[in-house]
């Protein structure tokens, strides 16, 4: 008996019996019950390292473009978009005001709310224009507003009021014997708003010092939103107070 031999009758022996009696222990159908258990032998091994346990990478993060106008919608296969760029904040629902009192001669006089940086020129237009014949002198029409003041237009100058030695609201003159410079027609309040350094001294109690601190304030302060601010004016108490506060206006 050969090599072969011995090895078929091996491997007869080792089949179970049931195997035996229904193949008939041919050579042939040895073989090819051999050629089916590599067979299957192969497959398991496959199945077994196709199921093993592998890391998985997160995908990529690809952000939508925003078409350019006139571009195609369609970008080229595999081809990252670029990121979009953030869209622009919306403008806030509330938009600051310069809220004004708009008085005397003009054609709509009341409360205005105005742009901020609005001038009192702004603030005239916006009621309306001043009448007709009504002097603007005094009122200094470039000056920016602020919020809650009071603009009052004092109307014509009355007949007479500009002539000679008078002096016409709000422009300085000469300073003679007995006389103030700047000093405006009696009954006018002084603005404090718009008044000169030499108005301010023609107030009762005020000399160079104290109107220079009026002045001082002003323009620290924006402008006088109301008569009671000039007790904020160092020098100016009560009594002081009371003395001018029929003589000056906002």
């Amino acid at each position: 008996m050969g090599k072969r031999g011995r090895a078929v009758a091996a491997l007869r022996e080792r089949l179970p019996l049931w195997v035996q009696l229904r193949c008939g222990l041919e050579p042939k159908t040895l073989g090819a019950l051999a050629v089916v258990l590599v067979v299957a032998a192969a497959l398991a091994a496959q199945h077994f390292w196709a199921a093993r346990p592998r890391s998985v990478s997160a995908p990529e993060t690809v952000s939508a473009a925003v078409p350019a106008a006139g571009a195609p919608s369609e970008a080229a296969p595999g081809a990252l978009l670029p990121q979009a760029p953030p869209l622009p904040l919306p403008p806030p629902s509330g938009t600051a005001r310069v809220v004004v009192d708009v008085g005397g001669k003009v054609r709509r006089p009341g409360v205005l709310r105005l742009p901020p940086g609005s001038r009192v020129a702004d603030a005239l237009q916006a009621a309306g224009g001043v009448e007709p014949g009504t002097d603007l002198t005094g009122l200094n029409r470039a000056r920016v507003l602020v919020d809650g003041e009071q603009v009052v237009v004092d109307g014509p100058v009355p007949p007479g009021a500009v002539g000679p030695g008078a002096v016409p609201p709000g422009v300085m003159g000469p300073v003679g014997d007995g006389g103030v410079a700047g000093a405006g027609p009696p009954g006018v309040p002084v603005s404090l708003n718009t008044a000169t350094q030499a108005q301010f001294e023609s107030l009762p109690g005020v000399g160079p010092v104290l109107a220079q601190r009026i002045a001082d304030y002003r323009a620290q302060h924006g402008g006088f939103r109301s008569v009671d601010e000039l007790r904020e004016v160092s020098g100016i108490g009560d009594r002081r107070f009371a003395d001018l506060q029929p003589l000056v206006r906002p």
